[in-house]
């Protein structure tokens, strides 16, 4: 059996067993990434350049696109030229990068979701303490710590999965590397180092659950209590769309870990892992552009300056 020392790749699990619908996989996932950047990549540059967007709400919505942009940058890129070229093959220093990488988003983004609901927390209970509170240091701080804990969950479980003697081949069932697919190749009983780790980290997502639902809680109580139907739609219209980021990042990643381990079939693991890994990042900038005017009314000059910049350019070539 191999170990460890002998596996140079990994082979990743093939979209598809005929050439035409690995090619229509390819097209389909250029499609829903395209998307995703576009989404983002316009919240990004709408937050960063709009002035009256450069408040602690919209700082956070900022940092959230950028991690959707590295989450989905990290996964959809190998699987659309692994379908173009018809290949599986991922090398090993690639597989620990994608599981670094991936793993280093979704944690720093749960730790974002978490510090968001802190956000709205504050600005619905305690709005007189907002700007003492959540000053420009203290958001950039939290900010930090978000990406800090992603950065520390991802090397702790890297460099454990990847430290395990591997003993059932070198194919991942999953179109990315993902730990229980690690996991899976791993020797008997060599494996329950990184089940524990696993089970602290748990435990620590259940706690920023606890926060977050405390939070909401105690939000929905102050709103009950406003006396006017505005103050209701201000209050529902900045923590709703936060609430159904947090709702769809959490049951995709509870579908994911509920799911059979041992005897599960690839096409199920491969519809979870795209729930949880591919759906978030694309749907979050529709959420919170939907029903936000500022975002909207920033979108919309950036598209305009965007259109009048390219305009300008066509006449001078044209001249």
């Amino acid at each position: 059996m191999p170990n460890s020392s002998s596996v140079s790749e990994f082979l990743l699990l093939a979209l598809a067993d005929t050439r035409q619908l690995q090619l229509l996989h390819f097209w389909l996932l250029l499609g829903i990434y395209l998307a995703a950047l576009l989404g983002n990549g316009l919240i990004s540059t709408a937050v960063a350049c709009d002035h009256r967007l450069h408040t602690p709400m919209y700082f956070f919505l900022l940092n959230l696109a950028l991690l959707d942009l590295g989450c989905i940058s990290t996964t959809l890129p190998k699987a659309m030229a692994n379908a173009l070229w018809h290949t599986r093959a991922i090398s090993y220093a690639g597989c620990a990068a994608q599981l670094f990488f991936f793993l280093f988003f979704l944690s720093a983004e749960y730790s974002l979701l978490t510090i968001m609901s802190y956000d709205r927390y504050v600005a619905i209970c305690k709005p007189l303490h907002y700007g003492t509170l959540l000053g420009s240091r203290a958001c950039a701080t939290m900010a930090a710590a978000a990406w800090g804990t992603g950065v520390l969950n991802s090397v702790l479980h890297t460099a454990n999965t990847f430290s395990l003697p591997l003993c059932q081949g070198n194919a991942v069932d999953q179109f990315f590397c993902e730990i229980p697919q690690i996991l899976k190749l791993s020797c008997s009983e060599s494996y329950l180092r990184e089940t524990w780790l696993l089970g602290v980290s748990a435990s620590l997502a259940s706690g920023c659950f606890v926060f977050i639902l405390f939070s909401y809680v105690q939000i929905f109580r102050a709103v009950l209590r406003m006396p006017s139907e505005q103050g209701w739609h201000k209050a529902f219209s900045t923590c709703l769309p936060h609430l159904a980021v947090v709702s769809l990042f959490l049951s995709t990643g509870i579908f994911a870990q509920l799911k059979p381990f041992s005897n599960s079939s690839p096409s199920l693991d491969l519809m979870v892992s795209f729930l949880y890994s591919v759906l978030p990042p694309t749907l979050n900038p529709i959420i919170y552009s939907m029903r936000n005017k500022e975002i909207k009314h920033a979108l919309s000059k950036v598209l305009q300056n965007v259109h009048y910049s390219s305009f300008n350019k066509v006449c001078i070539c044209l001249t």
